[in-house]
């Protein structure tokens, strides 16, 4: 097996597209599928069922991929290892999108200022796109909401804050210092959309105390979900973070009595991957930012 069938392996696993794979990897898409082709002779077994214009991995291929992202990622890291003592260098930082606006700016400017030789690259992502980039090397630390899985991962709490009920400005609830559980039995509730893991707490919070809300929206702007609460489409459970740091004009956010909802936040990371200075200096700028 070749070092660059490999990289041409996880591009059409995780596009699922021979087009789109080709364009990533910059070659012309019958050198990928030649490559592909050989490596599948190799290996004395097809890695991908091949549907009209998608391809899906076949069960050779899932197994083939987990093995090839953990050690292309330490491939990778190697080369990092080589300039372990230098602050320059590219590191690539993901969070979710409803913590990257609040918790990330001012890590960012500190990271900077201190790092300048330092190429930093941002990214929004879900959950499972946070985790799917660190096995495969592709991010370097994500801030994700705990709990995670990955027995190659590791990861150092930040802090757990209460996720708010945000209410209209106008609405009853609002006149109350803190709010019930049961006051919320006949309200509307407007919440991210399944693919945010916000969505599942406040949810899953909601289950264990007996309550089923109806949900009659889902969306995937955190900013879009307060919009809706200030036109009065709903109520939401809201990062507490996002009201302290961008607050709602139109929105007020109440506290509930009993037990409170909560996310703890963490930093997430490969120990497969080098721990090179660049990382370790942005756990600091994350530790003094949250």
């Amino acid at each position: 097996m070749e070092l660059q069938q490999l990289r041409y392996f996880l591009a059409l696993a995780r596009l699922g597209n021979f087009t789109r794979a080709a364009e990533a990897c910059h070659v012309a898409q019958p050198t990928l599928s030649q490559q592909i082709g050989k490596l599948e002779r190799e290996l004395g077994t097809p890695l991908f069922d091949r549907l009209g214009r998608a391809s899906e991995l076949t069960a050779a291929g899932r197994a083939l991929r987990e093995r090839v992202e953990q050690a292309l990622a330490i491939l990778d890291d190697a080369k990092e290892s080589v300039c372990a003592d230098s602050v320059a260098g590219r590191l690539t930082v993901a969070a979710l999108p409803t913590i990257a606006p609040y918790l990330l700016p001012e890590a960012l400017i500190r990271f900077a200022a201190a790092n300048p030789s330092a190429k930093l690259e941002v990214r929004e992502e879900t959950t499972a796109d946070c985790l799917a980039g660190l096995t495969a090397g592709e991010i370097d630390l994500a801030v994700l909401a705990l709990p995670i899985r990955g027995d190659h991962l590791d990861s150092q709490t930040l802090f757990t804050e209460e996720l708010l009920l945000a209410v209209p400005a106008a609405h009853p609830l609002a006149a109350k210092p803190q709010v019930r559980l049961k006051d919320l039995a006949d309200e509307p509730f407007v919440l991210l959309h399944e693919a945010h893991c916000l969505s599942g707490q406040a949810m899953s919070f909601c289950a264990r105390h007996a309550l089923a809300p109806l949900v009659t929206a889902r969306l995937h702007q955190l900013g879009t979900v307060l919009e809706l609460v200030r036109l009065g489409q709903g109520v939401s459970l809201v990062p507490a973070m996002a009201m302290a740091r961008a607050p709602h004009p139109g929105v007020l956010t109440r506290s509930l009595s009993g037990e409170k909802p909560t996310r703890t936040i963490a930093v997430v990371w490969s120990r497969l991957r080098f721990h090179g200075p660049l990382l370790k200096a942005f756990l600091r700028q994350l530790a003094d930012a949250g």
